[in-house]
């Protein structure tokens, strides 16, 4: 149990942060020489906006992980099928549109049921013999 628990708690903060910071790339595509500083500027801010949502949401799943948790698995849940449409009607690929649903939603799936899994975890207290 000593070696489970920190990575039960540790995992799912990394993970997430990992996924924000892989989210927020997608913000550098507002840099396009054609416009100003100022413009491009704009443009980056308002591409973060989603980015600085699911870092709200990872503060509160910080503090209260049954609730970041069961916020994060929804947040993969309900996204998935507007992202694979989106997608799809950009590639016409269905199985590029499922990897790109793997690498965007799956990793906040996985950290909601993390969290979710810890909270159950330290509320219980459940000794694991390795």
């Amino acid at each position: 149990m000593k070696k489970l628990k920190p990575f039960l708690y540790w995992f799912p903060r990394i993970l997430c942060i990992l996924a924000i910071l892989f989210v927020s790339v997608f913000a550098l595509d507002a840099f396009q020489p054609e416009l100003t500083f100022w413009q491009q500027i704009q443009g980056f801010m308002m591409h973060l906006i989603p980015s600085f949502v699911l870092l709200f949401f990872l503060l509160i799943a910080w503090n209260w992980e049954l609730i970041g948790g069961v916020i994060f698995v929804l947040i993969g849940l309900v996204l998935s099928p507007f992202i694979y449409m989106h997608n799809y009607n950009m590639n016409g690929s269905v199985w590029m549109s499922f990897g790109i649903i793997a690498m965007i939603t799956f990793p906040f799936i996985l950290v909601g049921i993390l969290f979710i899994v810890g909270h159950k975890m330290n509320k219980n207290q459940v000794d694991i013999k390795a």
